[in-house]
């Protein structure tokens, strides 16, 4: 059936690259890639990043903030030797980009060695993902979030969904073979649409029961086979607080690690002010409110989870900067501070 609401397409441009320079890195990585020999060599010569149990291994800097453990081949490979790994285990790396300068990026799981051994011969420590999101800044936090993605698809893939034979890898981690049936598996991540609500001069948020105390965020929810984004995103607002959504605007969209590699396709939305009556699905959230640009505006200028004296109410605050929610939100009061004006 055909909608009668609007859906603005609003692209962000990609910024402009020097040609020359990013098509040179992205052939170079592709070769890497699809190559097993040049992937052997890129080992060599690459740049690793450390994962326990999924969790990423993460160094304190000087001014008491953390960034990613970044190895050398070389010093992989000594780390390795002091734990009774063989230095070709390095191999078992799969790749996950190259640098401006060229120097191909992996990462490596190391869940069979005592984490805490790892830990004092790399000077670091093993963080869980979802925290070392409020710990990490620029391009640390996508980056990690790739490398675990990667390293999780492997280890739930490792047979044929058609044959129960097991998949065996390429070199750089890029695929999986089932060779009884020739069958070749991708990585994959499943498409979820998150939306931000308005009715013109509020906008609405929801948490679920999973969420921090006090957080609360954009309402989202996994796309159904065959749904267009549109029909997602009129669904999950109908479903989860009783809304019929009249414009769609989209704002952009990231990858997310979680619960299983999710696509997020973040967008903006419009309900009819005179209509605004939350009627929340308890199956799906555990509350939803109206937020005033006031409230919002506050809540995103917290650089950390506020912590709460026993016994106080939880402080509203919204997802960390990485998350695209907290785009969305951002765009959202921006735009009401713009109108003020």
């Amino acid at each position: 059936m055909q909608r009668s609401c609007k859906f603005l397409l609003n692209f962000n441009p990609v910024p402009t690259r020097c040609c020359s320079g990013y098509v040179s890195r992205m052939r170079h990585l592709m070769k890497i890639k699809e190559d097993d020999e040049a992937c052997r060599e890129a080992l060599k010569c690459g740049s690793f990043l450390l994962y326990h149990k999924l969790a990423p291994l993460l160094k304190k800097t000087n001014s008491g903030l953390y960034k990613l453990a970044s190895l050398k081949t070389s010093d992989l490979e000594q780390i390795l030797k002091k734990v009774g790994k063989d230095k070709h285990f390095v191999n078992e790396a799969v790749l996950l980009g190259c640098t401006d300068k060229g120097i191909p990026q992996f990462s490596l799981e190391m869940g069979d060695i005592d984490h805490s051994v790892l830990e004092q011969q790399c000077g670091g420590v093993f963080v869980n993902l979802r925290k070392a999101f409020f710990m990490l800044s620029g391009s640390d936090a996508p980056l990690v979030a790739k490398g675990q993605a990667v390293l999780r698809w492997h280890q739930t893939n490792g047979f044929c969904s058609a044959t129960g034979q097991p998949t065996i890898r390429n070199q750089s981690g890029s695929l999986r073979i089932c060779q009884s049936s020739g069958i070749t598996y991708y990585p994959k991540m499943a498409p979820v649409v998150i939306v931000l609500v308005s009715d013109g001069s509020r906008c609405l948020l929801g948490r679920q029961s999973m969420f921090p105390a006090g957080m609360y965020s954009a309402l989202a929810g996994f796309c159904d086979m065959g749904e267009s984004v549109e029909e997602a995103l009129h669904r999950e607002v109908a479903e989860e607080v009783g809304l019929e959504v009249e414009t769609l605007r989209y704002s952009g969209s990231q990858h997310w690690p979680f619960p299983q590699s999710s696509f997020m396709i973040a967008c903006h939305a419009t309900v009819n002010p005179d209509k605004t009556q939350v009627s929340i699905d308890k199956a799906e959230l555990e509350d939803a409110c109206w937020f005033t640009v006031e409230e919002v505006t506050e809540a995103l200028q917290m650089k950390k989870p506020p912590r709460n004296p026993k016994g106080e109410p939880p402080v509203f605050w919204v997802p960390p900067s990485y998350a695209i929610a907290n785009q969305l939100i951002q765009e959202w009061a921006n735009q009401q501070q713009l109108k003020r004006q």
